[in-house]
């Protein structure tokens, strides 16, 4: 019988690569912790900016603390880093904060493991500690969540200090009571129906943030036609995505030659019959307000004029899709069956002054919870990132509306939760014990880092912090503005449960997902295939 050989089969393409068991394991902890340590110096009211310099010719700039947007800006090559980034991305569209929270505790969990598994604690031990841990914290949240959406008047506090708690880590900080009485007055607006879309944010350069203010209604961010009326009452609106110039076949390279200019007049004028055809098709809908996605042009604006048919060109289509939701309209592109066309309607279409532009104002839509934000600041980076506060803000608020229940911010509930983890690791015999252990030491870095980022002795505060809890203070968490200890209820600093279950949650899958991984395979590289073009 023959000896069989004892190298190495290589069974992958040529190009192909493989890391195995501890090689893969700890390539997949050190990106995922990079990711995290990127990121978690702007955790918390004292947090810091990036700057996020685009490449290319007129790189674009922009200056964040939002993990979702850094993340966003970062291309990973790390497998591990990349599931954290699209960790962050999914919690920032599902309750729109809490995405640095939940990418740092993730990497504070595999931190964690890395030690762990450094003492031969195999990682299925790890992970069976991390489920029950992740279960009882889990529970400690749900109890120690309140629920005041009974009482109106506690409710609307506690939305307040939910929008002031997103805020104070952003740049909105030092005007969160101005920008959070913004953000839940819009939402109070839209009557538990957390449809966002009925919120238009306007961003206008010139004066100071404190200048933004909230509009009762809708404003395009357009001008009205040359010689139409500038103001109607008790308005029919049609809403259109069509070209006004002709709806001739066009033909790709096709020319036409002429033997005359009286040929080319008639062309011009067979032309102007198409476009004056259309729009008395459009007059036949019996609207005094035309608003196009594309362009309208001049003839077809003149003969609009002449029928005193406000006429909008060029509406971007955001803006037109939002327009047609507040207005109870729809987007229409053929003319022929006016019976089947939904019009929208509002009671007024003015034009307004801002700043030093001309808007378009809708007041008394069909959708009555619809209105407008329009931001002020000195740059377009500070209104970029005053907008991405205010979304976050909006966004938690929203989901708030529909699941009423907050806890205590400051480090609070997740002083709360380690401290339950603890309690059930020092009942559970095994090696689970130390599992649920470190899943424990790993929520409480999130108060440590809140502590470091502001300056403070974070070890002196958290040391504190959790013989206040040992001794049943569980509304206890960090006051960043005195650099001490405080009761969150006085305070007022509240965040929703919502965002804290979904940190939680989140960030213990994703790790667990990341620590099962003992192989990375990674596919050959596409080839490039030379151009065999003759010159």
């Amino acid at each position: 019988m023959a000896s069989l050989s004892m190298a190495p089969v290589n069974i992958f393409r040529h190009g192909a690569d493989e890391e195995k068991a501890e090689t893969a394991r700890l390539s997949s902890f050190v990106g995922a912790i990079a990711i995290g340590d990127l990121v978690k110096s702007t955790l918390g009211p004292k947090g810091m900016d990036k700057i996020l310099l685009g490449g290319g010719k007129g790189a674009s700039v922009t200056v964040t603390n939002d993990g979702a947007t850094i993340l966003k800006a970062i291309g990973v090559d790390n497998p591990a880093a990349k599931v954290l980034v699209d960790m962050s991305k999914v919690q920032d569209d599902e309750v729109g904060d809490g995405t640095t929270s939940v990418t740092v505790l993730a990497a504070e969990l595999l931190r964690e493991a890395e030690l762990l598994i450094a003492k031969k604690i195999h990682p299925q031990t790890i992970i069976s500690g991390w489920r029950k841990a992740t279960q009882a914290a889990r529970e400690a949240l749900r109890e120690a969540a309140v629920d005041h959406s009974n009482d109106d008047a506690r409710f609307q506090e506690d939305l307040l200090n939910i929008s002031r708690t997103t805020l104070s880590s952003k740049l909105l900080t030092h005007h969160k009571d101005h920008f959070a009485n913004l953000a839940v007055n819009a939402v109070m607006r839209l009557k538990g129906s957390g449809n966002l879309d009925a919120i238009h944010v306007i961003k206008k350069l010139g004066g100071s943030l404190t200048d933004s203010y909230l509009d009762e209604g809708f404003l395009l961010d357009k001008k009205i036609g040359v010689n139409q009326p500038k103001r109607l009452e008790n308005v029919n609106i049609l809403i259109a995505n069509t070209g006004m110039d002709t709806d001739k076949i066009k033909v790709f390279g096709s020319r036409v030659r002429v033997d005359s200019m009286a040929k080319v007049a008639e062309i011009e004028q067979a032309e102007k019959e198409k476009m004056k055809e259309k729009v008395e098709r459009i007059l036949k809908h019996g609207i005094n307000c035309f608003i196009n996605r594309q362009l309208i042009y001049n003839y077809p604006e003149q003969l609009f004029a002449q029928a005193g048919i406000m006429a909008i060109e060029h509406a971007d289509f955001s803006g037109v899709e939002r327009l047609a939701l507040v207005t109870g309209g729809e987007i229409t592109s053929t003319f022929d069956h006016p019976e089947l066309v939904k019009l929208g309607h509002c009671k007024l279409i003015e034009e307004v002054m801002i700043g030093e532009d001309t808007l378009i104002h809708f007041s008394g839509v069909s959708m009555g919870e619809a209105c407008t934000i329009i931001l002020r600041g000195a740059t377009q980076q500070i209104l970029d990132e005053a907008e991405r506060s205010l979304h976050d803000a909006l966004c938690v608020l929203a989901q708030t509306v529909k699941e009423p229940r907050t806890v205590y911010g400051g480090g609070c509930s997740e002083m709360l939760m380690a401290r339950v983890v603890s309690d059930l690791a020092n009942r559970t015999p095994g090696k689970e014990a130390v599992a649920m252990e470190s899943f424990a030491k790993a929520l409480m870095t999130l108060p440590t880092i809140i502590a470091d980022n502001a300056g403070y002795d974070s070890a002196d505060l958290v040391a504190q912090l959790r013989a206040a809890h040992q001794d049943n203070k569980s509304s206890f968490g960090l006051n960043m503005f005195e650099g001490t200890i405080g009761n969150m209820a006085e305070l007022g600093i509240t965040e929703s449960f919502q965002v804290k279950r979904q940190v939680l949650l989140s960030a213990s899958e994703a790790a667990e997902m990341i620590l099962r991984v003992d192989n990375i395979i990674k596919a050959a590289p596409r080839k490039r295939v030379p151009d065999h073009h003759p010159c």
